[in-house]
């Protein structure tokens, strides 16, 4: 399967359905306007769509860090627009073509701030999505509110949508479940912003792309409501979070963007290879209680890549390690616990101190790489 990215040049913008059709363009980045491109696409071809529309800030004049440092803050032509009716009415188009190319059992993503959730939230509606639920993602290290007039805005919201009420949508509800030490997942993701090695820059050093998403956030999604082989339409895709995470996964995917600067940065991006340790996860620490760190944390963010081999301190015993966090070891399967637990006919076992990774010659326990993932926050 062949998942390094292409580039189809723009199109000129379209504001009509009656356009000529091209097929599915699989593993490629349309550079265009995400209207025009969207339109000239087959009806129902795409199994999701994750959506990261301009926020529209409406930002007032530079921002300046109480030292007199300014800020980098999105202040790019792609977030302007002149009324919110300019920005409702674009909203209206893109969320048209999405619900034309979506498959009847596929479901989008859209994700944004408090400027612009809460709009388009009642636009979605308006175009009969159905919403199946609202994911707050709670921002480990958010920004500061340097002006200190506000609160701190620590989160963003995504909402998840089928096409109607009653559409057979994919839910990988079990694997979300292993992701989280078997424990339902919540609808509250704490996930740190996109910063260190992860953040792309630019030939100028500086950070490519002023919103870019973490790749955890894109792992959690893509593993929830996708299966291997599904194809991701990514209508904003800025520097190619969706495209990396998508290849990571088997998953196919078609990315939109206007801006041929962030093309050639989201091209390189997918075509080279990608390390394992995609994200660094993360987990807001309680003060009234012992932080916890769910196995899947570990697959995630790499530390414990998929298909990592785990073995017992006395290598009576070994298991694979699968994408949702879940082992494997001949016909048991299920969390670390679980499948210790199986091996040994014991009634319960304590996964943690139970399986061990290879380091160098020696043996360590899962528990240290816990450990260092806790004193990383």
């Amino acid at each position: 399967m062949n998942l390094l990215a292409r580039v189809a040049e723009p199109q000129p913008r379209v504001r009509t359905r009656k356009v000529e059709p091209r097929s599915l363009p699989l593993d490629t980045i349309l550079n265009g306007d995400c209207i025009a491109e969207m339109a000239r696409l087959p009806d129902k071809c795409v199994d999701m769509i994750f959506a990261d529309p301009p926020y529209n800030l409406q930002l007032g004049g530079d921002l300046f860090r109480p030292e007199g440092g300014r800020v980098d803050a999105v202040d790019d032509d792609w977030d302007k627009f002149d009324s919110l009716t300019a920005y409702d009415d674009f909203t209206r188009e893109w969320l048209e073509q999405a619900r034309r190319i979506l498959k009847d059992d596929g479901t989008i993503w859209v994700i944004g701030s408090y400027h612009n959730i809460y709009r388009v939230g009642t636009l979605l509606q308006d175009a009969e999505f159905w919403i199946l639920n609202d994911i707050v993602w709670r921002k480990s290290n958010p920004m500061p509110n340097f002006r200190g007039t506000r609160f701190t805005n620590a989160h963003e919201t995504l909402l998840w949508c089928a096409k109607d009420e009653k559409a057979r949508y994919t839910f990988n509800y079990r694997a979300m479940k292993a992701l989280n030490d078997d424990l339902q997942m919540r609808s509250d993701w704490v996930l740190p912003i996109c910063s260190g090695a992860e953040r792309v820059k630019g030939d100028d050093g500086l950070k490519a792309h002023p919103t870019q998403k973490p790749e955890a956030l894109l792992y959690r999604i893509l593993l929830a409501c996708t299966k291997p082989g599904d194809v991701v339409l990514d209508p904003f895709f800025g520097t190619g979070t969706t495209g990396a995470v998508a290849r990571r996964l088997g998953r196919h995917w078609v990315g939109i963007e206007r801006d041929r600067g962030y093309v050639k940065v989201a091209r390189d991006r997918i075509g080279s290879t990608l390390p394992l340790d995609e994200s660094a996860m993360a987990t807001m620490a309680d003060k009234r209680a012992a932080p916890r760190v769910a196995f899947g944390l570990l697959v995630e963010s790499g530390m414990c890549p998929p298909g990592t081999r785990l073995v017992d301190a006395k290598r009576r015993f070994s298991a694979s390690v699968r994408a949702d966090g879940s082992v494997e070891s001949g016909a048991h399967s299920g969390s670390i616990h679980k499948v210790g637990a199986a091996l040994q006919g014991a009634p319960s076992c304590n996964g943690w101190t139970f399986w061990h990774v290879e380091d160098g010659k020696a043996l360590q326990p899962i528990d240290a790489l816990r450990q260092q993932h806790l004193s990383a926050l």
